[in-house]
């Protein structure tokens, strides 16, 4: 219940700001922000499957997924005005809350809530990154397929085999044999 109740304060909240926010319709396979620019924008998934991913040596590697009720941003390019490491990509037809950098500062400045609410999603990325570090060191593809089948199920239903594969360091064939000792 006190759970529901801080979940009706905070979309009361974001309610009060809206008008900062630009809904979009967004294609499958649509670049929001190349590898190399500076993000000067901030996304929240309403509908689809936003991924990142960056070219190594020729090679995409996918490294993270974003479906409904997810926030995605390059953080550091966002708040440091440097090149993003990284691309964002739709994976899916998309409906993406976009906000500026300038409208987002404007809001965390008035919204102590809010800023509180953004904190925690960057908190909750940053244990992300962190698992996600940890288990391409100590792990194997095994194992980290069997994670992500038990956090994650839903992307194993959206998400094409061969960003999976991408995402797990491993070649599709190699994902397909994995999937198959099952």
């Amino acid at each position: 219940m006190k759970l529901m109740a801080e979940n009706n304060k905070l979309i009361a909240e974001w309610g009060k700001f809206s008008h900062f926010l630009k809904r979009k319709e967004i294609p499958a396979k649509t670049t929001l922000l190349q590898e190399g620019q500076i993000s000067k924008t901030a996304y929240f998934i309403e509908k689809g499957c936003v991924r990142s991913w960056f070219n190594n040596l020729g090679k995409d590697i996918t490294f993270q997924f974003f479906l409904e009720g997810e926030g995605v941003a390059s953080i550091e390019s966002f708040v440091k005005d440097r090149p993003s490491t990284f691309s964002l990509e739709t994976i899916e037809p998309s409906v993406i809350l976009c906000i500026s950098k300038i409208d987002l500062e404007q809001i965390i400045g008035l919204s102590p809530i809010l800023k509180k609410d953004i904190e925690k999603h960057i908190l909750h990325r940053l244990l992300h990154y962190q698992e996600l570090f940890l288990s391409r060191i100590k792990d194997n593809p095994q194992k980290r397929y069997e994670e992500l089948i038990r956090h994650r199920p839903d992307i194993l239903q959206r998400i094409p085999q061969h960003y999976i594969a991408s995402y797990l360091g491993i070649t599709p064939v190699s994902l397909s044999r994995i999937r198959n000792r099952r």
